[in-house]
């Protein structure tokens, strides 16, 4: 049996760390700050790819995929976008590797196979895609333009932790072309809305949507549209991001469309993404110190079944029991595991699930079998009880939904109990430090100020939240007059 977690108490990041290894989730790879996504990880993730990819097709979108290598040049076609990410790019210079001379057995880059022009590999994909939908769009008719792609980016990180910060990841990234700038808004707001709804519906987890201050804003953005997430240590998470991109990459990359008057004019643009990011936001909003606790509505296994036996001929009379209770819960729709291996014992089944977080186990022995009852313990509450078998279809169905509804309560409870409404700096500092959370705090709407309060304290403007009502108050900082209220937190 492996040592148990650390307790979050001691150690959170320990724990997160610990957790996500344990838990068979991922693991560090042999590239330095790249991560192996391992099964059971990787199935949460189809199960968050699925419904999302449904939601995106639900509001007309359609998958394509675009080049992993953007050319250097068309990289700095939209100079803020490229300068924005400059620091985090790998380049690919040569093309072709050859045996040493000097070093037997050893390879170095063979000199003379150099790229006319160096390849950027892609930390987003807007100036691969904006050079495509240059050939796409001609007229009012090819518009709106609404694409999505499943991928993976690139974005040299020194510092990585799994899921939160790898120098590889997996997301979706949309980006549509529209006729009119309002129509650009609404889509912008339209996917940050999109998000929110998966988040708060699939994860169980309360989001705040808001837009981003300037220096935070996605770099060619006109605008950022955000959704945010406070985890269990107090500190908050970017849990997905829409950019209303304005005119910026038409007029970069020469984006033309003929209007309905015979003019020509440059297209509207948007551009959204989540990222296996996620994985690291579902497992910091529910998990506790026994492992994971995963919502039913993205859990590989909603239900696993052990057995309990001593010889084979109970097994027998248990498996044909448990295929008939496997069979009814499938018709609804619930995915479920019957962990019959016979090179475990029950204790250690038991174990190995809790650390995965199945949301609900299903005992069932022998003397079971006589009573008509089956034992069900629930991961989110650690209770057990035992019920009648022939009531077990209706009671899972109804579990399931009562435990996603749960743990999105849990969740929304502690993140009200921590957005806190400072007056004073002395206050904002107090509560960062003794309470963490959202601060809702005045900001004179100065970069100066914003600048000045992640210097002395590390927190950083999460969002001004779209439903923030405006009010006349004096900056927390500077004391200047403020017409509202924003979110600050330390964060991912």
């Amino acid at each position: 049996m492996s040592k148990k977690l650390t307790s979050r108490a001691e150690d959170y990041s320990k724990w997160y760390n610990e957790l996500v290894v344990k838990a068979d989730l991922a693991e560090n790879s042999a590239v330095r700050g790249c991560m192996v996504i391992k099964p059971y990880g990787y199935a949460i993730w189809e199960k968050m790819q699925a419904e999302l990819d449904r939601m995106f097709k639900e509001t007309g979108h359609q998958n394509a995929y675009f080049p992993l290598f953007v050319p250097k040049s068309l990289f700095e076609a939209e100079e803020k976008n490229a300068e924005g990410f400059a620091k985090e790019c790998a380049v690919v210079t040569h093309y072709r590797l050859e045996s040493d001379p000097d070093n037997p057995g050893k390879l170095r880059v063979d000199p003379n196979a150099k790229l006319e022009e160096e390849l950027v590999v892609r930390p987003t994909s807007e100036a691969i895609i904006w050079n495509t939908f240059k050939g796409w769009v001609q007229s009012y008719r090819d518009l709106p333009l609404l694409i999505n792609q499943w991928a993976n980016v690139v974005r040299w990180e020194m510092r990585t932790r799994l899921f939160l910060r790898t120098a590889e990841f997996l997301w979706q990234e949309g980006h549509t072309a529209h006729e009119t700038k309002a129509e650009a808004l609404a889509e912008a707001k339209l996917m940050n809305n999109v998000y929110a709804t998966f988040a708060e519906n699939f994860m169980a987890i309360p989001v705040v949507q808001g837009v981003k201050s300037e220096s935070e804003r996605f770099a060619g953005a006109d605008e950022t549209y955000c959704i945010e997430a406070l985890m269990q240590d107090g500190k908050a998470l970017q849990a997905g991001t829409s950019h209303f991109l304005g005119q910026n990459f038409a007029k970069a990359f020469d984006v033309k469309f003929t209007s309905k008057e015979g003019k020509q004019d440059y297209v509207w643009a948007t551009s959204w993404g989540v990222s296996t990011r996620l994985m690291g936001a579902l497992i910091m909003t529910h998990s506790d110190d026994k492992g994971l606790v995963l919502p039913p509505n993205l859990a590989p296994n909603q239900v696993v079944i052990v057995p309990i036996y001593k010889t084979d001929e109970e097994l027998e009379k248990i498996t044909i029991v448990v295929d008939g209770i496997i069979k009814d819960l499938r018709a609804k729709q619930i995915t479920v595991k019957f962990d019959n291996r016979t090179t475990y014992r029950p204790g250690a089944k038991f174990a190995q699930h809790e650390l995965q977080g199945v949301p609900l186990r299903i005992a069932i022995g022998a003397r079971d079998l006589e009573n008509g009852t089956v034992e069900l313990a629930r991961r989110d509450t650690l209770t057990k009880e035992v019920i009648a078998l022939d009531s077990i279809t209706d009671k899972v169905e109804g579990l399931m939904t009562e435990i996603q509804e749960a743990l999105f309560n849990k969740a929304l409870n502690y993140r009200n109990a921590h957005i806190t409404e400072v007056e004073t700096f002395d206050m904002f500092k107090s509560v960062l430090e003794e309470k963490g959370g959202f601060i809702s705090a005045h900001w004179d709407g100065t970069a100066e100020t914003e600048e000045k309060i992640k210097e002395i304290t590390k927190a950083t403007i999460r969002c001004l939240p779209l439903d923030g009502a405006f009010e006349d108050g004096v900056c927390v900082y500077y004391g200047k007059p403020s017409k509202r209220r924003v979110l600050f937190a330390k964060a991912y």
